[in-house]
């Protein structure tokens, strides 16, 4: 292992509430919108459903057990709104009840409870009144977050707001490849514009009730946006409008107080400045203790069509009528010609290596940088008992090194979470990729730490020892 990782760098690994907890209608919990989306024909790969997940409602104590097992420094985990707040009405007790357990399993088996407030399960009744295209929205979100801190702020001490907020936008109303499933590009920016609101709004409450005693920031999901051909002034152009659109509307107006001008040119048509209120950017603008960074892949563009036959980059596909994406009406993806994962994204480490210098060379008032996600799906196989994941674990290894060297390079960042911990309900694709380092059985429940757990684990301990 290298040497670079500082003192007091955090080894985790991650999940989430909709992901794994099952348990989608017991307790006081309703529909939140991917119990709603999962019902609708066509929507999720297989027709699965996260009713059931891996059950880690009920098998949570057994789950922290694995944890300690692997020595884990800290979990990231996220609390479901539609549990704690079933229609964002009165609170749920029992709802808390689970996490307040939870959190006091993770302290007595030494791990650092890493939580995150909103892991894209809005309440479905709020979604009946249009989710995040209303600003009220936000302003309930800062009341949840109020909510979750009076229960468990004595004992979390590291918050994040959201989880990819690009994914519960953009991809979620403009693409409708997530839950709720729209299509229209306004209505995406309107998402965007209130969940920043949101972040905003949570974070200063959150300051208010807590001081300086816990750490709050946001986790983005952000790339390396490549152009095709880069002697070509067109791909270049694809590669910026994209860039734009998937990193820099996320990360300025949290960082630098604005949305970049460049882009809301190219979303001229949508009038997406009318969203804006007097305040709103300084609200958004609430100073943060760290950046969550989730990176899996880079991203390829072209402004071409791509030629009949050629290997697509792989999406789930999109249901009848879908929009383009917003400001991406000419952008394709050509393949390039690197190893890829079961998810058909590529295989790149350097591209974690050169995305985290790029955010330290052109935000100097960065804060302190954690990859809260980092992972990949393969087909995995149980022989005698055993999971014997070789590629996940080289994947993993390759981008903990490139995290090395960025630091090595003088990029700040304090740690590194495998996504994810138990393989899951995995969104639209169902419960057919698995990124989990413990394998799970969705018939019988049980677990089965794969080769990738057991080598993470020793990677661990050699780091207590250095």
């Amino acid at each position: 292992m290298s040497n670079s990782f500082p003192p007091g760098f955090i080894w985790g690994s991650a999940t989430a509430a909709a992901q794994i907890e099952g348990a989608a209608h017991e307790d006081g919990k309703e529909d939140s919108i991917w119990d709603h989306y999962a019902r609708q024909p066509l929507a999720i790969a297989g027709g699965d459903t996260p009713e059931v997940a891996v059950d880690h409602y009920h098998r949570m104590p057994a789950d922290v057990a694995l944890m300690r097992e692997l020595g884990l420094d800290s979990y990231r985990f996220s609390t479901s709104w539609a549990r704690v707040k079933p229609g964002d009405r009165e609170v749920n007790r029992r709802g808390l009840d689970f996490y307040s357990r939870l959190v006091d399993e993770l302290l007595e088996a030494g791990i650092l409870p890493w939580l995150t407030l909103y892991h894209w399960d809005l309440p479905q009744a709020l979604q009946d009144r249009g989710g995040w295209t209303h600003r009220d929205t936000a302003h309930r979100f800062a009341d949840y977050a109020t909510v979750v801190f009076e229960a468990l702020g004595d004992r979390v001490t590291h918050w994040t707001t959201f989880n990819e907020p690009l994914c519960s936008s953009l991809i979620s109303y403009a693409a409708g490849e997530h839950a709720p499933g729209w299509t229209e590009p306004r209505a995406a920016l309107s998402a965007l514009h209130h969940q920043h609101l949101a972040h905003g709004l949570a974070t200063q409450q959150l300051r208010e009730l807590a001081g300086e005693a816990i750490d709050i920031g946001i986790t983005l999901n952000l790339t390396n946006a490549i152009p095709n051909d880069p002697s070509d002034p067109a791909d270049v152009d694809a590669a910026r409008r994209l860039d734009g659109l998937w990193n820099r509307m996320f990360l300025e107006p949290l960082i630098l107080g604005d949305y970049p001008a460049d882009v809301l040119a190219d979303l001229a048509q949508y009038r997406f400045e009318d969203l804006i209120h007097d305040g709103d950017l300084d609200q958004i603008a609430q100073p943060i203790d760290f950046l969550g960074v989730n990176h899996y892949h880079d991203d390829n563009f072209s402004a071409h069509p791509l030629p009949e036959g050629h290997p697509q980059w792989a999406r789930p596909t999109p249901k009848p009528g879908a929009s383009p994406f917003v400001g991406s009406e000419f952008v394709t993806s050509p393949t390039r010609n690197l190893p890829r994962t079961a998810m058909d994204w590529e295989v790149n480490p350097d591209g974690l290596r050169d995305l985290l210098l790029r955010l330290t060379r052109d935000y100097p008032n960065l804060p302190p940088v954690y990859i809260t996600e980092n992972g990949a799906a393969y087909e995995d196989e149980v022989v005698d008992g055993r999971v014997d994941d070789h590629e996940r674990w080289a994947y993993i290894q390759a981008h903990i090194d490139a995290v090395a060297q960025a630091i090595e390079q003088g990029a700040d960042v304090r740690g590194y979470f495998v996504w994810s911990l138990l393989d899951n309900f995995e969104w639209a694709w169902g419960y057919e990729k698995r990124f989990g380092l413990i394998h799970v059985d969705y018939e019988t429940q049980e677990r089965i730490p794969k080769l990738s757990a057991r080598n993470y684990a020793a990677l661990i301990a050699e780091a207590r020892r250095r």
